[in-house]
């Protein structure tokens, strides 16, 4: 089958030739992937910022963000079956350790991660678990979803926390309406009453961020934390969501929350720096964020299903995988690069 494989850091992807994966444990599945999702984290593979923690070994199958029909199963597979549509959870976990009991299997003590430290799904097939499995509802296809399974995700895991503090009456600014941060704006505009702020330096971001569930949609041009400051009476928002996470977001971040908020950084690349009297003064809380659970993306995929939530999505065939990476590299996809075989 063909493969768009890593042979080396700061190395352009090759197009190979691969064997095609078979179930050989009774709980592996086999996907055929539908749609497979190019994420900036792709981007930081080939950079080798993922080496020294993935220890994978070159050359690999890079993607994370999968989605396809089931192709062939294990002897033990119960809960999908060959032809099912299917969207993957990203990590492969072990169901036994205590963090994968209590839920939060994306914590698993012995959890692959596949596009990261194994073969992932820029391919043909997929080997995966039955445990990775979520069926999709006949609505949906695997290219319009794929990328849900980590940018989509990692994003309702975010919102869904900042959900559970906020009420009527609150405010939550969300930084960032690119590929994450337009996935969030809709989920919080499906689970949470609260009023929501967006911000993004890009015009046209502004502009879908209203569209797609945003109360108010700020144009960062260097007056927007004035203007949220101004849109929140002055105190700042009970929730700041970072989807961008560098470029100076995080102080901007930490300036629009309020006392007593929280500050929840989902995009990477900089450095929290804050007075530590700052926070015990204010009593902010910087929370991380990383990829969603299980339950999480079967919850997400409900709202998919009921079009709360939707991807903008670029398509590109596998073949082009060249042209998807650098289309994402230059700022020129609007949502999501989608390649499909």
């Amino acid at each position: 089958m063909r493969a768009v494989r890593v042979t080396g850091y700061h190395q352009p992807l090759q197009m190979a030739d691969v064997p095609k994966p078979v179930p050989s444990g009774p709980h592996d599945v086999v996907v055929r992937i539908g749609g497979a999702g190019v994420c900036r984290t792709d981007l930081h593979v080939l950079e080798g910022q993922w080496a020294e923690k993935s220890q994978v070994a070159l050359p690999y199958t890079i993607g994370h963000e999968n989605a396809g029909w089931v192709d062939a199963v294990g002897s033990a597979v119960t809960n999908v079956a060959v032809g099912d549509k299917v969207i993957l959870h990203p990590l492969l976990t072990c169901g036994l350790c205590r963090a994968c009991r209590a839920g939060d299997d994306v914590h698993c003590e012995n959890s692959q991660f596949p596009g990261i430290d194994t073969d992932g799904g820029y391919a043909e097939h997929l080997l995966t678990s039955a445990r990775s499995c979520v069926k999709i509802d006949d609505s949906l296809e695997p290219a319009d979803v794929a990328a849900l399974a980590d940018a989509g995700l990692t994003a309702y895991h975010a919102a869904a926390k900042a959900a559970a503090r906020l009420r009527a009456g609150d405010r939550c600014v969300v930084i960032g309406a690119g590929g994450l941060g337009h996935i969030g704006i809709q989920v919080m505009h499906a689970i949470s009453p609260a009023e929501l702020i967006v911000i993004d330096r890009n015009p046209d971001a502004v502009k879908l961020a209203l569209e797609i569930g945003a109360d108010h949609a700020v144009v960062a041009d260097g007056t927007h934390v004035d203007q949220v400051r101004e849109l929140t009476g002055g105190h700042g928002a009970e929730v700041v969501i970072d989807f961008v996470g560098e470029g100076g977001s995080t102080k901007e971040g930490l300036a629009m929350t309020r006392r007593a908020g929280d500050y929840l950084v989902v995009g990477y690349g900089e450095n929290v720096d804050v007075p530590t009297i700052d926070l015990i003064s204010a009593e902010i809380n910087i929370i991380g964020n990383l990829v969603g659970s299980y339950n999480d993306l079967v919850e997400l995929m409900a709202l998919a299903a009921q079009q709360k939530v939707r991807l903008h999505t670029a398509r590109y065939a596998l073949d082009d995988f060249q042209s998807a990476i650098d289309d994402l590299d230059g700022g020129r996809v609007r949502g999501r690069a989608i390649l499909v075989p």
